[in-house]
């Protein structure tokens, strides 16, 4: 240009500003917003008007009149404006184009140089060395240990070293993924394995000294790693640094969660005390992660447990109290969260009462926490608790249910309360009948079990229908009073129908052998009213019954009923109607005339001084004189009582009333009347008509032998006259007799007595009671004084010895009244009396040689002594014994049999005296004789004993045995003997019987010492047998049967009887017990007749006796020279058993008599058992016929039952009984089909709708189930072939599982029964001895979550999540799904995305926050695309998520902030995407302010931006780093935005980055706009104070927000947040 010419300036060409997009994206439509003034425009033209006036333009329509209402009611207007958006959105979808290929690349291994490498690891750990540069490629080399070691040598930051080795692993795991079969997360399973051997070398490190060894010399040092400082530093930073680096690979699954947790669990039980501290810390850290599976959490809260248990025994437990607490938090949590995993039978019989103690203390109140929480948390645990041990012990068969008592049950009950009846008992106040309501269903059972207890051969005692009578009469009174009140009809014919129906249909009713019981019981019933005897006749005759009469053909059993029944009524029609009943209208003799005729003619010549002839003398009468009266004995009882009750009872009464006048003479024979008609009454069972005689004679008794006599007889049948309810007629009597007596100034000690024997406090009036006390108190004061000076008693008393040579019938009685004169006020002058009695008889064959001179000698003697019983208050009695215990034993032990001789005539006259009774001489003299003989262990002390041991024995069987009289021995007579009856009946009633039962078995030692004569051994057996067959010691052996228990246990138990023994014990009791009709006592093994014993009369009896029988087959298995004849019987008995045994009364009753069987015994039944059970499985079975299935089930489970209350007690102690092999694997092979057939019938039923056939298949499967769990329990259950099946019987159960969690099969009682079994053989599955790796998830189910029924409820769902072996689900993928659209464009899920966690590894990006950008940046020289593309440059394709462009531009904030532009650009253009609701919410309703207050306001502003400014400096700069802001933001317009001013503020940020500065929702802005937001977690409060600090250059600069920046200042909080959102599991 030359000079001083002038520079031509270009002309200004207006350009819109760079960040400003194109209004079109091909045509020429300009700028949106921006409208350049042109040449041609109208206001560009000036003319005069435009000048003058301004410009004014026209407008296009009338804004007030104008609507396009006309422009829409053609008929396709609306159609074409619809077909041109369709067209246009069309348009616009045609020319999007699509989402480009993803352009991610791993970066690849190279190799470098020590050198390089090492610098690239310390780039690595530089924490300002941005990750993109390295992330090109990463060096190749180091593996493994190294590898870690490395990075920690390094210290290398987490997530930079996460991100190193996930691309570490993403390369080795390259070569893999196109391989069919490429599971994502294998190589996370061997990282894991690398990781925890790492972690387990380092705890390797922590090692405990092992104690020296004796007997080997090896030199053992020991190194302490933690005592060493440096050491101990180095190891805790590398152990630190890999817990770390685990923390990230385990919450991103780098790590295979499972093997992980399964090695931690595997540690937890292998690891030292030393180390256990660090597992326990690291459990404590991912229980969470446990506790989602039931495999990990059992076996984790097992180790745990059984670690409690050792830290307990270890010596330094005072110092692991914090580890022993952490443990028990475990326990506690894990608990709570999953209490399935304490349902396992085995751990809970080991560590229940450790567990209980940890809940129990699991909860402990808190400062802070509210009382009500604690209280709830801690019934929680009370509740769970409580369901997990209900669980256990069924599992256990522990406290089963018991079952509803049945008939046999409740008559062992009744049976055992009947034979409790004695002379003791008030039978008003026995309560058999339960309930007094007509009917009550137990009546008709229980009066059969009393109406037969009465009358079968079975049972012993004369007052059993006299019981029975009164029991039923009672329960009449009581019915009767509450039909009274009721206005109910009388319970008299509903007694009498229920006896006829019992007479009409009972066997033993109909026995012949019970016939004269049976008709005892029926004379009572009638006596008391209960039983018309009459209606009887009628309705037999009424109903037509054939055989009534004699006359007739075929036979009755109500014929004998009714010719047998004594009537007890002079009503002549009712004797007419039985004599026509018998034998015919026409009749006029009938067989009883002729049989009373007979029986008065016998009474006559057996009492004929009762009918005024000459009595014979007391001498001359046999013995057995009854005999001499057959047919009184043998009539039938109508006649005997005809005869005795209605002829002989008056004449007798007329008798005795006439010889008053003799009895003050002592010259009458009453008694010998009395006592002879009161055996006969006895003999033929008439006791009525003895009480009658008994209490008519006493009140005439008016000498002291008489007296005597009456009150033996009442004695000797006292449990009749209890039962027949007279007990307060006879204390009326004695006590009027004791009136009498005491009247006349005589004292009767054997009277008041029996009087306060009888009265016990409830039959006398209180003052009657009161004299009588009285009585006896004087009495005794008179007889023995008290007295301060009272006279020694010598120790010889010469006076004794000279009574034998004196020959004064009055010596005896003088020489007793002088003793007691001199030494009245002594207490023990008796005692010394006896003892020079029985030196002075030891001197008797010296002095008398001839035996009828010593028998006269032995009976002056025991005169003198019953003359000092009579002078003593409480009797001679108590001295004797007392004397026999002491001293007297070895006195006894030093008699010759001459004197023995003598000695036994003095104490056989002394118990017919009454002055000792036979129970002192049998428990002071015999017992211990026998006690001695048993234990004789030397041929000396068996000589020694031969003597004394026959003595007694002949004592023994003349005082118990035999009844002979006139023999030379006392009794003399028959009166005597009478006398020597009645003190033996006191030795079958309690307290003495207790004791003769227990001595019993010390006689059956004696007959099988070898050391005694065999003729004393033979005797002592004859002895034992003969007093086993008395009806009365039956009698009493039935009262108590459990006195004969246990003195036979007593010796079978004792160490120092010969197991040789224990077989004849067995067979002596088995006497006792059995009737000569039931079977041999001598079966070897003592059930070859059981099922005749299987009767309610005797199988309390037969318990006992199988009881010991089987604890005698016990000891045999433990001798080698008897184990196969145990072994044998036991196979016969478990036969036996389990064969005929079918009823729930004999299996219940077979059970409890099995209770208490040694551990082998129960081993051979529980076997035999099995064996039962195999032959039910392989019977035919129909699973789909009803009958087949409840027979099965039926049968089966009453093996079932009895077998688990055979074990029942060893499941306490859990050493049950090992079962054989090959009984095992059949029955294991045999109930795994059996479940196989069950689930196939089960299926089939649901399929085919069928309720009542899935009712029984389910009941089936529930005891299939039950079956299974008691074999579980058993040692010796896994046999090799039961291993083999235990996977297929888990699969069966599994699916059983399913099939009764959904749908039609649901059921809420076998799901959980079959959840538990599952559980039990989950946990009692054996290890596999080859399997070298620890597999806690063995045998598991293998179903993945979407295939488990839909319909199952979502509790039951989440009991079988537990099983199936999976863990947490990883957040990224948790509820991810891949899914396509089919032609409908419905969603349909295909399958659930895997997890890629070596794969999907961090996106770097291109460069580090704060550079220059060439592509996006205007610095960089290039121009800002108008509508950028997107990059798919991620791990994660874009195409995974179905993305797609739409077109549409997010648009930023104007440069200048000015509003005006910002809402024109807006105007234009789609933003729905480009802000949040909220923020345009923000913008369309703020009014701008005008100019004039905005300059109003100006100087404030610019206070306050300098204080915004400072305070977004420090809010924002974890933010800065990340995220840049718009074009628009800068520090004024952060400051406005912050001080709430609207100046310079009024130009608002880019809607794409408002919400990423200054405001709390900043931290999700990643997100798009489609993603919820949680507005109440932020705090809006704070948020209008924090700003983002920004460079005053960075104003105009336009970012577009693709993701989060690589850079180390963001990451951290960002992955704290990461961290919160995914930490919800799924």
């Amino acid at each position: 240009m030359a000079k001083g010419e002038k520079e031509t300036l270009p002309i200004y060409e207006l350009r819109p500003p760079p960040w400003l997009p194109k209004t079109h994206a091909s045509a020429d439509l300009g700028y949106t917003g921006f409208h350049p003034p042109r040449p041609d425009d109208i206001e560009e033209v000036l003319t005069d008007v435009t000048v003058q006036n301004g410009l004014v333009l026209p407008h296009v329509v009338s804004a007030e009149g104008w609507t396009a209402v006309s422009l829409v009611q053609g008929p396709q207007n609306l159609h074409h404006l619809e077909d041109l958006m369709n067209k246009i959105f069309l348009r616009r979808s045609e020319n999007v184009p699509p989402v480009p290929a993803s352009t991610f690349r791993m970066p690849s291994r190279v190799t470098l140089n020590d050198t390089k490498r090492n610098q690239w690891f310390a780039d690595l750990a530089n924490p300002d060395f941005p990750l993109y540069k390295l992330g090109k490629n990463v060096p190749h080399g180091a593996k493994g240990h190294d590898l870690l070691d490395l990075l920690q040598s390094n210290n290398v930051a987490i997530p930079r070293a996460v991100w190193f080795l996930r691309v570490f692993g993403g390369n080795e795991s390259a070569g893999l993924r196109n391989k069919p079969g490429y599971n994502p997360t294998q190589y996370s399973i061997e990282w894991a394995n690398v990781v925890t051997s790492y972690m387990k070398k380092l705890l390797a490190d922590i090692a405990l000294p092992t104690a020296p060894r004796p007997g080997l010399n090896i030199k053992m040092t020991f190194k302490n790693m933690l005592a060493d400082p440096q050491l101990r530093e180095r190891w805790t930073s590398r152990f630190s640094y890999c817990l770390e680096l685990l923390r990230t690979f385990y919450a991103e699954g780098l790590v295979d969660n499972r093997t992980f947790l399964t090695w931690l669990v595997q540690q937890m039980g292998t690891c030292n005390l030393a180390q256990l501290g660090f597992v326990a810390r690291l459990a404590d850290e991912y229980l969470d992660g446990l506790l989602i599976n039931r495999a990990l959490t059992h076996h984790f809260v097992d180790a745990c447990l059984n670690r409690l248990v050792e830290i307990r025994s270890a010596s330094a437990k005072d110092l692991l109290e914090n580890l022993e607490s952490t443990l028990r938090n475990l326990i506690a949590r894990s608990f709570l969260a999953l209490p399935d995993a304490f349902v396992s039978p085995r751990a809970w019989q080991l560590h229940s009462e450790l567990l209980g103690g940890i809940l129990s203390g699991a909860v402990a109140p808190t400062e802070g926490t509210p009382p009500q929480n604690t209280q709830a948390l801690q019934q929680t645990f009370q509740d769970l608790f409580a369901d997990v041990k209900r669980r256990n012990e069924a599992m256990l068969f522990r406290h089963l249910p018991p079952r509803v008592v049945g008939s046999l049950t409740s008559a062992l009950s009744d049976i055992k309360l009947l034979n409790s009846l004695s002379g003791d008992t008030d039978i008003g106040s026995v309560i058999f009948f339960e309930d007094a309501s007509i009917p009550h269903p137990s009546f008709a059972r229980k009066l059969d079990i009393l109406l037969t207890w009465s009358v079968t051969s079975l049972q012993y005692g004369d007052h059993r229908p006299y019981a029975a009578a009164c029991i039923l009469e009672e329960w009449r009174r009581k019915a009767g009073e509450r039909a009274i009140r009721h206005e109910a009809e009388s319970p008299d014919q509903f007694i009498q129908d229920q006896v006829f129906d019992w007479l009409d249909g009972s066997c033993d009713a109909a026995d012949p052998e019970n016939l004269l019981a049976v008709s005892l019981l029926l004379g009572h019933l009638v006596k008391q009213g209960l039983f018309s005897y009459q209606q009887y006749v009628q309705r037999l005759i009424a109903r037509g019954e054939a055989g009534l009469s004699f006359g007739q053909g075929g036979h009755s059993r109500h014929r004998e009923f009714l010719r047998w029944t004594c009537l007890h009524t002079a009503d002549a029609s009712v004797i007419r109607q039985r004599k026509v009943t018998l034998y015919g209208v026409r009749a006029r003799q009938t067989p009883e005339d002729e049989h009373e005729h007979q029986m008065r003619g016998e009474l006559r010549r057996l009492l004929p001084e009762v009918f005024n002839g000459q009595g014979r003398d007391a001498q001359s009468l046999a013995t057995k004189f009854w005999e001499s009266c057959p047919t009184l004995l043998s009539s039938p009882r109508y006649e005997q009582v005809r005869t005795i009750r209605e002829w002989f009872l008056p004449i007798l009464r007329k008798h005795i009333s006439s010889q008053e006048k003799a009895l003050a003479n002592d010259s009458s024979d009453v008694l010998k009347t009395f006592t002879m008609s009161a055996i006969l009454m006895a003999r033929t069972k008439c006791y009525g008509s003895l009480l009658d005689l008994t209490l008519f004679t006493l009140e005439r008794a008016t000498t002291h032998p008489l007296l005597v006599g009456v009150l033996e007889t009442l004695c000797q049948h006292m449990e009749v006259w209890a039962c027949m309810n007279v007990i307060k007629n006879v204390a009326a009597g004695l006590y009027a007799a004791h009136q009498y007596w005491r009247g006349r100034g005589i004292h009767s000690r054997q009277l008041l007595l029996l009087l306060m024997q009888v009265d016990k406090d409830c039959y006398l009036e209180p003052t009657q009671r009161d004299q009588v006390l009285n009585d006896i108190s004087a009495y005794s004061h008179a007889l023995h004084p008290m007295s301060q000076n009272s006279n020694a008693v010598p120790v010889h008393l010469p006076e004794v010895l000279l009574l034998a040579t004196d020959p004064n019938p009055e010596a005896p009685s003088n020489l007793a009244k002088s003793l007691w004169y001199k030494y009245m006020t002594t207490s023990n002058w008796a005692w010394t009396v006896w003892d020079n009695t029985i030196a002075s008889l030891r001197q008797i064959p010296v002095m008398i040689t001839d035996v009828e001179g010593r028998l006269t000698c032995a009976l002056k003697y025991a005169h003198f002594l019953w003359q000092v019983d009579q002078h003593l208050p409480q009797g001679f009695d108590s001295h004797v014994l007392e004397w026999f215990l002491g001293s007297g034993r070895n006195e006894a032990a030093a008699l010759t049999v001459e004197v023995w001789d003598i000695v036994t005539v003095v104490l056989l006259q002394l118990c017919v005296y009454g002055a000792l009774t036979t129970t002192t001489i049998l428990q002071g003299l015999i017992y211990p004789v026998w006690q001695n003989a048993a234990t004789a262990s030397s041929p000396e002390q068996g000589q020694s004993l031969e003597v004394l041991l026959s003595a007694i024995n002949a004592l023994f069987e003349r005082l118990l045995l035999r009844d002979e009289c006139g023999t030379g021995l006392p009794p003399a007579d028959v009166f005597e003997a009478q006398a020597l009856r009645t003190r033996r009946r006191d030795v079958f009633r309690e307290p003495h019987f207790s004791k003769l039962v227990d001595n019993l078995p010390a006689v059956v030692l004696v007959e099988h010492n070898d050391f005694l004569s065999d003729t004393l051994r033979q005797g002592s057996r004859a002895l034992r047998e003969s007093i086993c067959r008395f009806s009365v010691f039956r009698l009493g052996v039935y009262r108590d049967l459990d006195a004969v228990r246990c003195a036979y246990e007593r010796l079978l138990e004792s160490r120092s009887v010969s197991e040789e023994l224990h077989a004849h014990l067995v067979t002596a009791l088995r006497l006792m017990l059995r009737d000569p009709s039931q079977g041999s006592a001598e079966d070897s093994d003592g059930f070859a007749t059981m099922s005749s014993l299987l009767t309610p009369w005797k199988l309390a009896a037969t318990a006992i006796e199988m009881r010991l029988t089987l604890k005698q087959l016990a000891e045999g298995l433990t001798r080698e020279a008897t184990r196969s004849a145990a072994n044998a019987t036991l196979d016969r008995l478990g036969n036996f058993v389990f064969h005929q045994c079918k009823s729930t009364e004999e299996v219940d009753f077979v059970a409890e008599m099995m209770t208490e069987v040694s551990r082998d015994v129960a081993g051979k039944f529980v076997n035999a058992g099995l064996q039962r059970i195999i032959e039910l499985l392989q019977e035919h079975f129909d699973p789909k016929n009803e009958d087949n299935v409840h027979a099965f089930v039926s049968n089966t489970g009453e093996v079932l039952r009895l077998l688990s209350k055979i074990v029942e007690r060893f499941r306490h102690n859990a050493t049950l009984p090992i079962l054989d092999p090959a009984v095992q694997d059949r029955f294991f092979s045999g109930l795994v089909g059996r479940l196989a057939q069950m689930k196939e019938a089960w299926a089939a039923g649901r399929s085919d709708d069928e309720d009542d056939s899935l009712n029984q298949a389910s009941h089936c499967i529930i005891f299939l189930s039950r079956l299974l769990q008691f074999d579980l329990g058993f040692p010796g259950a896994w046999t090799p072939q039961a291993t083999d099946l235990s996977a297929t019987l888990c699969k069966i159960l599994i699916d059983l599982l399913l099939l009764h969690a959904d749908g039609s099969g649901l059921d809420t009682v076998a799901f959980p029964l079959l959840f538990d079994t599952l559980l039990y053989l989950l946990d009692e599955t054996p290890v596999d001895p080859k399997s070298a790796t620890f597999d806690p998830f063995r045998n598991y189910p293998e179903i993945e979550l979407c295939h488990l029924p839909t319909g199952t409820p979502p509790e039951y769902r989440a009991r079988i999540r537990t099983l199936l072996p999976y863990v947490a689900l990883n957040p990224a993928v948790a509820d991810l799904a891949y899914a396509t659209r089919d032609a409908s464009s419905g969603l349909s899920l295909t399958q659930p995305v895997q997890n890629r966690p070596w794969e999907w590894t961090e996106y770097l990006g291109d460069v580090s926050p704060g550079e220059v950008n060439p592509r996006t940046d205007e610095r960089a020289g290039t121009r800002i695309e108008e509508h950028a593309s997107v990059r798919n440059c991620a791990s994660i394709a874009l195409e995974l998520f179905g993305a797609r462009l739409t077109g549409d531009v997010l648009v930023s904030a104007h440069a200048a902030g000015d509003q005006h532009v910002e809402a024109t650009l807006r105007t234009f253009q789609d933003d729905r995407a480009g802000e949040s609701v909220f923020a345009r919410d923000w913008r369309e309703a703020r009014v701008p302010l005008n100019d004039d207050s905005a300059r109003s306001r100006s100087g404030t502003d610019h206070e306050d931006e300098q204080a915004g400014g400072a305070v977004a400096g420090t809010a924002g700069q974890h933010q800065a780093a990340s995220r840049r802001g718009s074009p628009a933001l800068s520090i004024r317009s952060g400051v406005a935005r912050v001080s709430g001013l609207s100046s310079a503020g009024s130009r608002r940020q880019s809607p794409a980055t408002s919400t990423t500065i200054g405001h709390p929702l900043s931290r999700l802005s990643v997100s798009t706009a489609s993603e919820p937001i949680d507005v109440d977690a932020f705090d809006f409060a704070n948020g209008s104070t924090s700003a983002v600090k920004r460079k005053q250059d960075d104003d105009d600069e336009v970012q577009i927000v693709e993701g989060p920046g690589p850079s180390r200042a963001s990451k951290r909080p960002r992955a704290k947040v990461g961290a919160k959102t995914k930490g919800k599991k799924r």
